[in-house]
């Protein structure tokens, strides 16, 4: 390979590595520390956050909008100039010049949608350091502190439950598995509980991480509760009524626990549930009532499968099938109720509705009136919402953030001394060469670290015990081969030769040597779990980013001396003059 290639190699390594470790960079130094805090919360604390901070910048510019009406925006609202000229041009008026207070204000048609526009601004602030978050490299609890738990799922019982529907097996484990970690993350947010971690370790069990202080009673409730998801029929009438009194009443219908204060006002086989759907945070939003049967028209331990696809006239529609059981009792049961509404209820919440327009007797049913976004949520409740797999808590862990800290210290401390410890020893050992080596070991980290942010690994102690290891192994290539180039300028040999023969006669034994550890760390992060397998990783990501160091950049440096520096010597030994 040519100078210029080696040269155009590396350039493009280092500039594929930087945007890998940018959004590290960006989380964790141009982030500030209370944007992370905010961004580490559960989507119910930023929407919370976002609605207070948005309804306390509105009354602010209210009184400026009062007070002083022809002032200039305060610098902390000089965003809200960009968004009123576009509101200007929307509706095709001049737009003022300067920009006062009264005219961005006045630019929204109402107050509700200036507060709609500030609660955006936080909120996609706060989000985008979220999205920041999950693309950097995290920090394992032994380094921030928090509790891990281990959930076993019995799939065995699971598959017994479903009977002889089951005509795949080892499809329906894996589908079980899924449903269970998309409803435990389900909840686990909507608790209110720090950003989590959860994930499928084996066949069988849930790897669940939260950071920060959690209660351990709380955690063991949301994980040990189980989802229910049913069909219910709408009373019409019920809910015309329903909605009457409560526009009438607003204030003294339901009770601080969210009951009926009066149940008398719908009938006694009725319950009034909340209709949902998703708001711009991802979260559940009400959006109204309705009373449904308390009667269960169908349970959702029949769907068999869920899908999107598109109706007659090409809008999105959610398909789903029935068991044959299912199949039986909802074509009995839409038969009898022709033009009545059919809520589709998931936790006590109502998440669609639909009229029946005919009997569906085959089980192959669909649910249309709604947009794309929409037609996913409800896709994903009727896939998710039903847990049937028994869970049971097989681990629990904590640790406290001081340890995390204490941590963090130490594993720091040990890698950097011992990367000056090494530094320091190629320096004095190898004189000039050493600098070829200072810089091969800095660039190795370098790229450990951007490897690790593009795949979202997890930085834990055995992680870092494995880029010491690495340190150690990197520069045992830089000595391989700066010994053999002390045999060829031995053996009389110019700079430019030996330096030459040096590399191709170190290549084999330092591929050898590395293939060897890199075949050793797979296996163990196959066979390893926790933290022998964040130890694998860094030792596998840490033998390839060695080996580029050592004989590209490495090479690159020698020769640069050669050709560009007209340097006639190597400096490489206090023998060798």
């Amino acid at each position: 390979m040519s100078k210029r290639s080696r040269f155009l190699l590396i350039l493009v390594v280092l500039g594929i590595c930087f945007a890998f470790l940018w959004p590290s960079l960006s989380w964790y130094i141009r982030t500030p520390k209370e944007v992370q805090a905010l961004a580490l919360g559960s989507l119910e604390k930023i929407k919370d956050y976002s609605n207070i901070m948005a309804s306390a910048d509105v009354k602010e510019l209210k009184q400026l909008y009062f007070s002083i009406p022809d002032g200039n925006l305060p610098e902390k609202f000089t965003w809200l100039e960009k968004v009123a000229k576009n509101n200007y041009k929307s509706i095709k008026k001049t737009v003022p010049s300067p920009m006062t207070v009264k005219s961005a204000v006045d630019s929204f048609s109402s107050e509700q949608e200036l507060l709609s526009a500030v609660e955006t601004r936080y909120r996609e602030e706060i989000l985008s350091a979220k999205n920041l978050y999950n693309n950097s490299v995290k920090l394992g609890l032994d380094l921030s502190g928090g509790m891990s738990v281990i959930v076993k799922a019995d799939l065995d019982a699971a598959l017994a439950q479903a009977g002889d529907s089951v005509s795949d097996p080892a499809t329906f484990k894996a589908d079980a598995m899924a449903q269970a970690i998309e409803t435990l993350t389900s909840r686990i947010d909507r608790f209110g509980l720090t950003e989590p971690v959860i994930r499928q370790q084996g066949e069988d069990r849930i790897y669940i991480e939260m950071p920060g202080a959690a209660e351990m009673e709380q955690i063991n409730s949301i994980i040990m509760g189980k989802g229910v998801l049913n069909f219910r029929l709408v009373d019409s009438a019920a809910t015309e009524s329903f909605s009457l009194y409560y526009s009438q009443n607003p204030a003294s219908t339901f009770d601080a626990s969210g009951d009926l204060i009066n149940p008398g006002i719908i009938p006694d086989d009725c319950e009034v549930l909340g209709l949902y759907q998703k708001d711009a945070y991802g979260l559940d939003e009400r959006i109204g009532y309705l009373v449904v049967k308390k009667e269960i028209a169908l349970d959702g331990q029949h769907i068999k499968s869920a899908e999107i696809s598109s109706d007659r006239t090409g809008r999105p529609q959610v398909s789903f099938q029935l068991d044959t059981e299912g199949a039986d009792i909802f074509g009995e049961f839409t038969a009898a109720h022709v033009s009545e509404g059919l809520a589709l209820v998931s936790d006590n919440k109502i998440k669609s509705y639909a009229t029946i327009r005919e009997p569906i007797p085959n089980g192959q049913v669909a649910l249309s009136g709604f947009g794309l976004e929409e037609a996913q949520n409800i896709q994903k409740v009727l896939q998710t919402a039903w847990l049937n797999v028994p869970l049971s808590i097989e681990s629990q862990q904590v640790v406290g953030a001081s340890l995390g800290d204490q941590a963090i210290n130490q594993g720091v401390n040990a890698l950097l001394y011992g990367l000056l410890a090494v530094m320091l020893f190629m320096l004095i050992w190898y004189k000039g060469a050493g600098i070829n080596a200072v810089v091969a070991q800095i660039l190795n980290l370098y790229i450990m670290f951007s490897i690790l942010s593009a795949f979202n690994l997890t930085l834990t102690l055995p992680s870092i015990a494995g880029m010491i290891l690495t340190i150690g192994m990197a520069v045992d290539a830089n000595v391989i081969i700066f010994e053999r180039i002390k045999e060829e300028l031995l053996l009389g040999k110019s700079r430019a030769s030996a330096i030459e023969a040096g590399f191709n006669n170190a290549f084999w034994a330092i591929m050898d040597s590395n293939i060897t550890t890199f075949i050793a760390a797979l296996f163990l992060s196959q066979l390893g779990s926790g933290p022998i397998q964040g130890f694998a990783v860094s030792l596998a990501i840490g033998v390839v980013s060695s080996v580029f160091t050592a004989l590209v950049v490495s090479r690159l440096m020698f020769d640069v001396g050669t050709d560009v520096f007209k340097k006639k010597s190597v400096s490489i030994s206090w023998r060798i003059k």
